[in-house]
């Protein structure tokens, strides 16, 4: 179900996932005109469930943002199956252009547009991704409990993964790849019992549907149920180019980010950010939190505006 797009909101929010849903229902709950564009493109999509979020424990991914689509429009709020292909500030607000030559106002921006995971180069990932190729332990770190799991050195995050999931398997292997330990880092994961392999990997090995192994440069397979990789993650905002957002390296050194206060407010005036676009290593719950806190201090903002207009005016009217 998509809503009737209207020229002009208080404020747009763009994507809609959990952090700009929540946005939204924090917004139209306040009796702000707003409204979601979602191109369905979720991050975790392939997942088989969202864990870790209290009360919604297993549940689908795609009928969790149903329910929040149609909580928003509970209150009022719209939420519109649209691309977004620029936005732009304009006389004091923003024009927000979508791929099929539609536009909108708005008075605010809240961009929750999330993140791109750039997997290791390495064949045969890609397509296990979500699957038996994983990245988080607290999102599926129990479904693989006690399997063969393989840890890919592909980032910084890389010996940080395999402490936190040699705690939920005792087989747990260490590829070095492009990620090499230094010596205490070698000598943590050998006193936990974890196997290095230093060899660079070359592929994973595919069996009925299901990983069975990495793949050597040497041509050894070493049977793996579970593959796990640090993925570099990229702030997705090249499709809001006009707005001139900062991008800048993360701290934890994973990937890209756009910097915002603790409200989501951006140094672009007007414009607040929520969730992976700005939090990359946030969880759902997390995100969703993110998108409530913004939606407040959106609100305040606007209110804050409305309440020096009226003044305004009502000196005006007194002169």
């Amino acid at each position: 179900m998509s809503d009737q797009l209207r020229d002009r909101y208080d404020v747009v929010v763009i994507g809609g996932g959990a952090a700009g849903l929540n946005g939204a229902l924090m917004l139209a709950r306040s009796r702000r005109s707003v409204v979601v564009l979602d191109a369905g493109e979720p991050r975790n999509a392939p997942a088989d469930g969202v864990h870790g979020l209290l009360g919604r424990e297993g549940m689908p991914p795609s009928e969790l943002l149903e329910r929040g689509r149609s909580e928003v429009r509970g209150y009022g709020g719209h939420v519109v199956a649209a691309e977004v292909v620029d936005a732009v500030p304009e006389d004091g607000g923003f024009v927000v252009s979508l791929a099929d030559g539609r536009s909108v106002r708005s008075r605010r921006l809240l961009v929750a547009t999330g993140l791109v995971d750039r997997l290791p180069e390495v064949p045969g990932l890609a397509e296990r991704w979500g699957r038996d190729v994983l990245h988080c332990p607290y999102c599926h770190g129990w479904e693989v409990r006690d399997q063969a799991i393989g840890v890919l050195g592909s980032g910084p995050m890389s010996h940080h993964q395999a402490l936190l999931f040699r705690q939920l398997s005792d087989d747990v292997v260490y590829f070095t790849h492009e990620a090499p330990l230094d010596p205490e880092q070698a000598e943590q994961l050998a006193a936990l019992g974890v196997r290095i392999v230093d060899q660079p990997v070359h592929g994973v090995a595919v069996t009925d549907d299901r990983l069975s192994g990495v793949v050597l440069a040497d041509g050894e397979v070493v049977a793996r149920d579970a593959v796990v990789v640090a993925t570099r993650m990229e702030a997705r905002v090249a499709h809001v180019a006009g707005l001139g957002l900062p991008v800048a390296e993360h701290p934890s050194g994973v990937g890209t980010h756009v910097p915002a206060d603790v409200g989501g407010r951006t140094e672009v005036p007007g414009v607040w950010v929520a969730g992976n676009v700005s939090e990359l290593t946030a969880q759902v719950g997390a995100s969703a939190s993110l998108g409530a806190m913004a939606g407040a201090h959106i609100n305040a903002d606007l209110v804050a505006e409305d309440a020096a207009a009226a003044v305004a005016a009502r000196v005006g009217a007194r002169a």
